[in-house]
């Protein structure tokens, strides 16, 4: 029998809102059968990597046996990828690092396997570990974010910013806004390199605007560029204009290319004053400026702060840590994810091509020197 198409069936009314209704459920029930596999895989993984732990500490096991392992496990379960003997290690890495038998209902207990790979080879401190476990959980970020987020060092980033929160605004306030202030920026998506104009920055930050909000942080909205402010017929234009939807809160933002300056406070607040009085509403939090310049001298931004009425941060920012022949050299962190799980045929066994590098690493290591 052939499907009944829209021409012979006469709908109901609300047939379309029904239909996204269970799209949508449908969507969710998958997306929740995905985080129970990862669930009861990690928990799998972890408790692999306790047992091999375990058997390391109190009965020698040396790399040979774990490589047999591997080998055994492989061999009864052929169709179960993520038994090789890198991945093994790295369960018993995960067990090290998070030690306690309920792993699950930690932060990382909520994230893809890749990612915790990442947190394990990219992070030694566990502290800073937990810190992005939390915030990949938090934010969903992808394992591509992730590695960016750790290359750039955003948890020592966040809210480092020099302002005048704590005296402008209430204390509970004052602790919110800080977090959405980092230093510096880190813009090296942009393609930028040498100096720039203000304009020219401003461009490019929004012909990568998608980049440019992840880089500011979760929460954060795009309004406009160059946004015009009436005051009785003079006019005068805010170079970016966000609202962050968490906060509640608009956010006033200019560029400097230069160093910082006093003047460059004076005319950002006056922008956060007209946008408190002229655009944002009753229930909304105070307007908050953002000053991004290239540099700055810390007792100046210090002084200038403490005399200005309006709340405010000043950051600063990078675009070209690379010289511009190695930055076009390299890959995204997204392609080099990508890469690296690509799936590879290796005498007949299907690997990952981060696998495939690790067994050629151990052949290596293990041939003898050559005389």
């Amino acid at each position: 029998m052939s499907p009944v198409t829209g021409a012979e069936l006469q709908l109901p009314e609300d047939y379309a809102a029904l239909l996204e209704q269970l799209k949508q459920q449908v969507r969710t029930a998958r997306l929740r059968a995905r985080r129970s596999v990862n669930t009861e895989l990690l928990s799998l993984y972890w408790t692999i990597g306790r047992t091999i732990l375990d058997r390391q500490q109190q009965q020698g096991w040396g790399a040979k046996v774990i490589d047999r392992l591997a080998a055994d496990l492989r061999a009864e379960f052929p169709d179960m990828t993520g038994l090789s003997r890198s991945n093994l290690h790295y369960m018993r890495a995960l067990a090290e690092a998070w030690p306690e038998a309920q792993v699950v209902p930690q932060a990382v207990g909520q994230l893809p396997w890749g990612h915790v790979r990442t947190l394990l080879d990219a992070i030694d401190d566990q502290r800073t570990r937990d810190w992005y476990a939390a915030a990949a959980a938090e934010h969903g970020w992808s394992r591509a974010v992730l590695i960016n987020q750790i290359k750039n060092r955003t948890h020592q980033r966040l809210g480092a910013a020099p302002s005048n929160f704590a005296d402008r605004l209430p204390a509970a306030d004052s602790d919110l806004a800080r977090e959405l202030a980092r230093d510096p920026y880190v813009f090296d998506f942009l393609g930028l390199t040498g100096e720039v104009a203000e304009r020219e920055l401003e461009q490019a930050l929004m012909d990568r605007l998608q980049d440019t909000l992840m880089e500011l942080g979760r929460g954060f909205a795009f309004v406009g560029r160059q946004v015009p402010l009436d005051v009785d017929g003079d006019e005068f234009f805010i170079d970016l204009l966000f609202f962050h939807v968490e906060q509640l809160r608009y956010v006033v933002v200019e560029l400097k290319v230069g160093k910082f300056a006093p003047e460059f406070a004076g005319k950002l607040g006056f922008y956060v004053s007209v946008v408190d009085d002229l655009i944002a509403k009753p229930q909304h939090n105070p307007t908050v400026g953002l000053l991004l310049c290239a540099d700055r001298n810390e007792r100046v931004v210090r002084y200038s702060l403490g005399n200005t009425a309006q709340p405010m941060a000043v950051s600063t920012y990078t675009y070209d840590t690379l010289p511009p022949a190695e930055q076009q050299a390299l890959p995204a962190a997204d392609e080099v994810a990508a890469a690296l799980d690509t799936p590879v045929q290796v005498h007949g066994q299907q690997l990952s091509l981060a696998e495939h590098i690790e067994r050629l690493e151990q052949q290596r290591s293990a041939a003898p020197p050559i005389a």
